[in-house]
């Protein structure tokens, strides 16, 4: 039986030396549907495209030279996936899932109601900070009652360095509006969090008439219509300056592509003690010394991360075989 980190996903493709591509086209993965990739030519045109093998090592956000099938037509053929500044992806024990590549930014979208879990959140961002692409957090629905109690679970995170961004879309949607829009100009923004927390009012108040455009694209693949199985690439100007994808909601987010070794100086609350502890490999859960663990008893850092950091390091510490 493979190992599960033979699989993972690589953050550059591998480049094919003896590719030629100066008959080929460039273009943009806008989305993915199993082997199949839809992507934008330089002059605005969607097509089918199919990888040159069995399986497709594009993901949506990646820059692929292309070029049109022998039988002509409206569909194209892969030649080569370019390479990538960052790719954000989640690595279970057995399977890879990629969110999309060449990003600038990702928000983090999480809701009062339904309760964000403070394991996903954190699983989220220390996938963007391992990945160098910067996040930013987004409580919608601050218009409930638990609105306080989700703004003290965020205090942690906002003492990071964590920007933070409190709105209500639902019930002040122009409002709301004002809000995101600064966030995205001029960049490709990733959005992710789990499902109820109100991505797909997002993308309905920012595009009301996109997902009828990918709805056509999804029959003719015979994929599903009403449901976010795949990332989604949406432009949110003319000018093609910013854009926003538009994620499939998750119930778990692995890390296994995270060494537990690295853990912490992708946390940042951590990170910011661990070179002062006695041991240079602590692994900040038992060892006398430990810095982390005084900061805790300080109050600097939250008893809920530190044990967020002991279940994720004992996690990824299993033998995976």
């Amino acid at each position: 039986m493979k190992r599960h980190g033979h699989n993972a996903p690589q953050r550059r493709p591998n480049k094919s030396r003896d590719v030629d591509t100066s008959q080929c086209h460039e273009g943009l993965v806008v989305s993915t549907h199993g082997r199949h990739v839809v992507v934008e030519s330089s002059d605005g045109e969607r097509l089918i495209c199919h990888p040159r093998g069995k399986k497709s090592e594009a993901v949506v956000g990646d820059r692929v030279h292309w070029q049109h099938t022998l039988e002509g037509g409206d569909e194209g053929l892969i030649v080569q996936v370019q390479e990538r500044r960052n790719l954000l992806y989640r690595q279970d024990e057995w399977r890879s899932k990629s969110f999309a590549a060449n990003l600038d930014q990702m928000l983090m979208w999480i809701a009062v109601e339904p309760v964000f879990s403070e394991a996903q959140l954190t699983r989220a961002l220390l996938a963007a900070k391992s990945a160098d692409i910067p996040a930013t957090i987004v409580l919608n629905k601050v218009d409930l009652p638990g609105a306080p109690a989700a703004r003290e679970r965020l205090a942690p995170y906002k003492a990071m360095g964590y920007p933070v961004v409190e709105l209500s879309l639902k019930s002040d949607t122009e409002v709301a509006r004002e809000q995101v829009m600064p966030l995205l100009e001029g960049k490709a923004t990733l959005v992710l969090g789990p499902s109820g927390s109100g991505k797909s009012t997002l993308i309905n108040t920012l595009l009301p008439h996109a997902r009828a455009e990918v709805g056509e694209i999804s029959q003719a693949l015979n994929s599903g219509r009403h449901t976010t199985t795949t990332s989604l690439w949406y432009w949110l100007d003319d000018s093609h300056h910013s854009a926003i994808i538009d994620s499939p909601g998750f119930q778990e987010f692995g890390l296994h592509h995270i060494a537990p070794t690295d853990l912490a100086r992708w946390m940042p609350d951590i990170a910011a003690h661990m070179n002062d502890c006695r041991f240079h490999n602590c692994t900040h859960r038992q060892e006398p010394g430990c810095a982390v663990q005084a900061a805790v008893e300080r109050g600097e850092i939250s008893p809920i991360r530190l044990s967020l950091y002991t279940d994720l390091f004992d996690e990824l510490s299993r033998p995976r075989w």
